[in-house]
C-alpha cells in the first residue's frame, strides 16, 4: 500500500466539485483532516455565528465521509503544526488541499512548501489568474467582471468519487463536541436551526429552492418583505457549494441570471483585493480617510450599543440588526442601510461594524465583508464616495419594508404601513419602541463636517 496522504479541509466542507479529494484519492490512501486554528487568523479567528455553522456542517460532512468508509480527524491548533505532526504520525508525503487567499492561508501555504499540493476550486475562476493589462489585481469591480467575462463559463464541476481509500490505521482524533462550538449560557441561536440547514445536503436543498425563483431575483433581492435572496451564501462561505455548481445549476438568460451571476463575481473580487492588499479588513483602501475623526466618546459608545441592539430609532435599521442577532444573518439591501447608518449617522469608524457582521454572520467571509464595508464608508479603492448617505426611512418606503419590519420589530407590528417606517413622524410611537437617536438631516450635517476636514 502505498503512503497516506492527507486531505487538509478548511471552508471546503463538500464531496461533490472537490478537486483537492480527488487528487488526493490518485494518491494514495486519504485522511481527511480539519484543523481548528484559533492561532494563525489573530483577530481574525472565526466568529460566534460561525462557529455555530460550523459545528453541525463538520457534523453532515463525516456522516458523508463515514458513508463512504472514510472519517474525518480532527485537531485543534496552529494548522502548520498540526499537520506536520499528522504527517510524521502517520507516514503522509503529501498533503492536497483547496486553496484559500485570507492572509493567514497564504502565509500557512507558503510555510508547507513543496508538501502541500492546491487545488483551484472555490471561485469561478482563480482571482490571481485576473490581472489588469499592465499584469496588475484590479481594484475596480466593473473591470475585474468586464476581464472575467472573457473568461467565462467555469470548468464544469467535478464529480463526487464513488469511494475514498482508507488508512490502515487511523490517527487519533479530537472530539467535536470537546470544542464547544456551540452556545450554552446563553444559546443565542436557537432560531438558527429553523432558518438553516448547514451541510452538503442542506446546500444543494436552497440552491435547488433557488433556482425554482430566479426569475425574480434582479427585483425580489431588494425587497426585504419579500426576501428574494439566494440565500446561499453561508454554504458558498462554509464550501459546501461551490461557485461552478451554482453556474451549472442555474440555467435561462435574463437581468436576473446576469445579477446572480455577477454576485458571485464580486466574490472572487473581494477576494483578489484581500490577496493584493492583505491588510485591507484593517486599513482604510485610501489613506486619506486615516485623517477623519471618528467618534470615539462615551456617547459614541453607547450609541454602537444601540445599534448592535437594533435599538436606534430607525425602524428598517432595527430590524436588521435584530434579524442579524436571532438567526446569523442579514438581508444584503438592510446589511448596506445598517452599515449606512452606523458610518455615517452615527460617525462611528466602519471596522466597529465589520467586526460586530463578523462575529455576528453564519456567512462573514474576510474579503466580502471588508470590502462591503470600505464600500459603504467610502474608505476603498472601489466604494461609494463618503458624502453619499443613505436614507432610511426613505429607503424602507421605497423597497416596501413594511412586513419586514413587523417581523423584526414586534412593537410596531400593528403600525399601519404609512406610519412604520417613521413612527415618530406619524406621531404613533410606541413607547416600548426608542425615540430616533439622532434625526436624519442633523447627523447628514454632522458627517458631511468631518470628510470636509480630511
Amino acid at each position: 500500500m502505498s503512503d497516506p496522504v492527507l486531505l487538509w479541509l478548511r471552508q471546503d466542507l463538500r464531496l461533490r466539485d472537490q478537486p483537492a479529494l480527488l487528487a488526493a484519492i490518485d494518491d494514495g490512501a486519504v485522511i481527511p483532516v480539519y484543523i481548528l486554528d484559533d492561532t494563525s487568523p489573530g483577530d481574525w479567528a472565526i466568529g460566534g455565528a460561525q462557529r455555530w455553522w460550523l459545528h453541525h456542517s463538520l457534523v453532515a460532512f463525516d456522516d458523508s465521509l463515514r458513508a463512504k468508509d472514510s472519517r474525518l480527524i480532527l485537531r485543534r491548533g496552529e494548522a502548520v503544526a498540526e499537520l506536520r505532526k499528522l504527517m510524521k504520525g502517520t507516514g503522509a508525503t503529501r498533503i492536497h488541499a483547496v486553496r484559500h487567499y485570507e492572509p493567514w492561508w497564504v502565509k500557512a501555504q507558503e510555510a508547507l512548501g513543496d508538501t502541500l499540493s492546491l487545488h483551484d476550486g472555490n471561485h469561478l475562476r482563480p482571482p490571481e489568474s485576473v490581472r489588469t493589462g499592465s499584469g496588475g489585481m484590479f481594484k475596480i469591480y466593473s473591470s475585474f467582471w468586464k476581464a472575467l467575462n472573457q473568461m467565462l463559463p467555469p470548468e464544469d464541476p467535478v464529480p463526487m468519487p464513488r469511494t475514498i481509500p482508507s488508512p490502515s490505521q487511523w490517527p487519533k482524533s479530537d472530539k467535536l463536541a470537546d470544542w464547544k462550538l456551540l452556545p450554552t449560557k446563553p444559546d443565542w441561536a436557537t432560531a438558527f436551526g429553523t432558518s438553516w440547514q448547514p451541510g452538503e445536503d442542506g446546500a444543494h436543498k436552497a440552491l435547488k429552492s433557488f433556482a425554482a425563483r430566479l426569475d425574480d431575483y434582479d427585483t425580489a433581492r431588494n425587497l426585504p418583505s419579500v426576501d428574494g435572496s439566494s440565500n446561499l451564501s453561508p454554504h458558498l462561505h462554509h464550501g459546501e457549494l461551490s461557485p461552478r455548481q451554482i453556474w451549472a445549476a442555474l440555467d435561462g438568460q435574463g437581468d436576473s441570471l446576469t445579477t446572480y451571476r455577477k454576485e458571485l463575481a464580486w466574490r472572487d473580487f473581494a477576494s483578489g483585493v484581500i490577496l493584493s492588499m492583505p491588510d485591507y479588513a484593517d486599513a482604510n483602501g485610501r489613506p486619506r480617510y486615516d485623517k477623519l475623526k471618528w467618534r470615539s466618546d462615551a456617547a459614541a459608545k453607547r450609541d454602537l450599543k444601540a445599534w448592535q441592539q437594533g435599538r436606534t430609532g430607525y425602524p428598517i435599521v432595527d430590524a436588521g440588526m435584530r434579524q442579524l442577532w436571532q438567526i446569523g444573518w442579514m438581508h444584503n439591501r438592510v446589511r448596506m442601510i445598517a452599515a449606512s447608518f452606523l458610518i455615517k449617522h452615527l460617525l462611528i469608524d466602519w471596522r466597529e461594524g465589520e467586526r460586530w457582521y463578523w462575529d455576528c454572520l453564519v456567512d462573514a467571509d474576510l474579503g466580502n465583508n471588508a470590502v462591503n464595508w470600505q464600500w459603504v464608508a467610502g474608505t476603498g479603492v472601489d466604494s461609494n464616495m463618503f458624502g453619499r448617505i443613505m436614507a432610511p426611512l426613505t429607503q424602507s418606503e421605497k423597497f416596501d419594508a413594511a412586513d419586514y419590519i413587523r417581523r423584526w420589530v414586534p412593537e410596531l407590528a400593528k403600525l399601519p404601513d404609512e406610519a412604520i417606517h417613521d413612527p415618530d413622524a406619524a406621531g404613533c410611537r410606541p413607547k416600548a419602541y426608542p425615540e430616533k437617536i439622532i434625526e436624519h438631516r442633523e447627523a447628514r450635517e454632522r458627517a458631511l463636517a468631518a470628510a470636509r476636514g480630511i
